[in-house]
Protein backbone atom coordinates (compact mmCIF):
# COMPACT_ATOMS: atom_id res chain seq x y z
CA UNK A 1 0.00 0.00 0.00
CA UNK A 2 0.98 3.36 -1.15
CA UNK A 3 0.07 7.03 0.35
CA UNK A 4 0.12 8.64 -2.97
CA UNK A 5 -3.44 9.67 -2.52
CA UNK A 6 -3.10 11.00 0.73
CA UNK A 7 -0.03 12.69 -0.54
CA UNK A 8 -2.00 14.57 -3.58
CA UNK A 9 -4.72 15.41 -1.50
CA UNK A 10 -2.46 17.47 1.07
CA UNK A 11 -0.34 18.99 -1.21
CA UNK A 12 -3.52 19.93 -3.38
CA UNK A 13 -2.17 18.40 -6.69
CA UNK A 14 -4.21 16.61 -8.97
CA UNK A 15 -3.77 13.11 -10.70
CA UNK A 16 -3.26 14.45 -14.61
CA UNK A 17 -0.72 16.75 -13.28
CA UNK A 18 1.69 13.96 -11.40
CA UNK A 19 0.58 11.73 -14.61
CA UNK A 20 2.24 14.87 -17.00
CA UNK A 21 5.53 15.42 -14.67
CA UNK A 22 6.36 11.45 -14.40
CA UNK A 23 5.94 10.61 -18.07
CA UNK A 24 3.17 8.10 -17.46
CA UNK A 25 -1.00 8.00 -18.40
CA UNK A 26 -3.34 9.03 -16.35
CA UNK A 27 -4.63 5.91 -16.06
CA UNK A 28 -1.55 4.53 -14.54
CA UNK A 29 -1.29 6.87 -12.28
CA UNK A 30 -4.84 6.81 -10.77
CA UNK A 31 -4.46 2.80 -10.65
CA UNK A 32 -0.70 3.93 -8.12
CA UNK A 33 -3.24 6.73 -6.45
CA UNK A 34 -6.17 3.56 -6.24
CA UNK A 35 -3.55 0.96 -4.85
CA UNK A 36 -4.61 -1.38 -7.73
CA UNK A 37 -1.14 -1.22 -8.33
CA UNK A 38 2.28 -0.49 -7.24
CA UNK A 39 4.73 1.99 -8.73
CA UNK A 40 8.78 0.45 -9.07
CA UNK A 41 10.86 1.83 -6.76
CA UNK A 42 12.12 3.84 -9.20
CA UNK A 43 9.25 5.56 -10.19
CA UNK A 44 8.64 5.75 -6.30
CA UNK A 45 11.90 7.87 -6.16
CA UNK A 46 10.68 9.64 -8.99
CA UNK A 47 7.07 10.84 -7.54
CA UNK A 48 9.13 11.77 -4.69
CA UNK A 49 11.40 14.26 -6.08
CA UNK A 50 8.76 15.77 -8.16
CA UNK A 51 6.54 16.27 -4.71
CA UNK A 52 9.45 17.21 -3.21
CA UNK A 53 9.14 14.85 -0.13
CA UNK A 54 10.96 12.19 1.30
CA UNK A 55 10.26 8.97 -0.42
CA UNK A 56 9.32 7.52 2.84
CA UNK A 57 6.37 9.91 3.27
CA UNK A 58 4.75 7.76 0.32
CA UNK A 59 5.34 4.36 1.84
CA UNK A 60 4.87 4.90 5.57
CA UNK A 61 1.21 4.88 7.31
CA UNK A 62 0.46 7.54 9.45
CA UNK A 63 -2.19 5.61 10.83
CA UNK A 64 -2.14 4.69 14.49
CA UNK A 65 0.03 7.10 15.29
Amino acid sequence: MNRIKEVLEEKGIKQTWLADKLGKSYNMVNSYVQNRRQPSLNTLNKIAQILDINVRTLITSNRGS
